[in-house]
């Protein structure tokens, strides 16, 4: 593939990351292109996974894998809350990621969201604690990508837990973190609902060089239950423009960078 081919199927797929689905002539006037050369590309992106082509126009390569789930109206709502709010930080917190970095996913809807703003990427090592987001990855021949081992608790979450969780963790180095999160409060840090996970997502912080929570702005300035870690060991939150600027000026004098998006 040509570099001016390559560069064109990025900028399509940067497309349809932003909005998840585009027509024809949507990238047509996006690529400053022809349909033909729109069509070809697509094609390609198709065979390799990372898009699905639809009447008139292209949608990304949806969560196939979660077929079982297909009528667990809970998981849906999950998946669909702040779901532009999450495309935004999902491309923003995909932008911090350099080649050959080892990167943690904690579980996680918003993480999930930056795995797939990821999948065409290159020499990436990737190590998580969340089923789907392993099985999204795995058959990316750019990405090297670990499941944690453990236990999957709760029904629909992905998540693994438990002491072979965190005794993987601990033998791998990690660059940058993403850590899922239900809370993050300046003065409370970055919480959860269930102590178990809490856990494991705190050994995934501990071993990271940079730590990121991404986060909703219904999140930011609430309160969980269970400690991941406190404000002052995360460096860098992500979070939409429905954020409170007076919660972001409060991470700020904790030191925590405050990306809003």
């Amino acid at each position: 593939m040509s570099v001016k081919t390559e560069d064109r199927a990025n900028q399509i797929l940067h497309v349809l990351l932003r909005h998840g689905r585009a027509s024809i002539d949507d990238l047509i006037r996006e690529l400053d292109t022809s349909a033909p050369n729109v069509r070809r590309d697509l094609a390609r992106l198709e065979r390799r996974g990372l898009v699905c082509r639809t009447h008139g126009g292209a949608e990304l390569f949806g969560p196939q894998i979660y077929v079982p789930f297909r009528f667990d109206a809970e998981f849906q709502t999950r998946e669909e809350r702040f779901v532009k709010e999450k495309r935004r930080i999902a491309l923003a917190a995909a932008e911090l990621i350099q080649e050959h970095e080892t990167i943690g996913f904690t579980a996680g809807t918003t993480t999930t969201q930056i795995a797939r703003s990821i999948r065409h990427r290159s020499n990436l090592r990737i190590i998580t604690n969340a089923v789907n987001i392993g099985m999204e990855l795995c058959n990316q021949p750019g990405l090297k990508t670990s499941l944690t081992g453990g236990v999957v608790q709760w029904a629909g979450s992905f998540s693994l837990i438990g002491p072979a969780a965190i005794q993987s963790l601990s033998e791998i180095n990690i660059d940058r973190a993403f850590i899922g999160v239900c809370g993050m409060d300046a003065k409370r840090g970055a919480s959860t609902i269930e102590s178990d996970e809490a856990v494991v997502f705190r050994a995934m912080a501990r071993q990271a060089r940079q730590v990121v929570v991404v986060a909703d702005s219904s999140k930011v300035g609430m309160v969980s239950p269970a400690l991941i870690c406190p404000a002052t060991e995360v460096n860098t939150v992500i979070t939409d423009v429905g954020v409170s600027p007076d919660i972001v000026a409060e991470l700020k004098d904790k030191g925590v960078e405050v990306l809003v998006v």
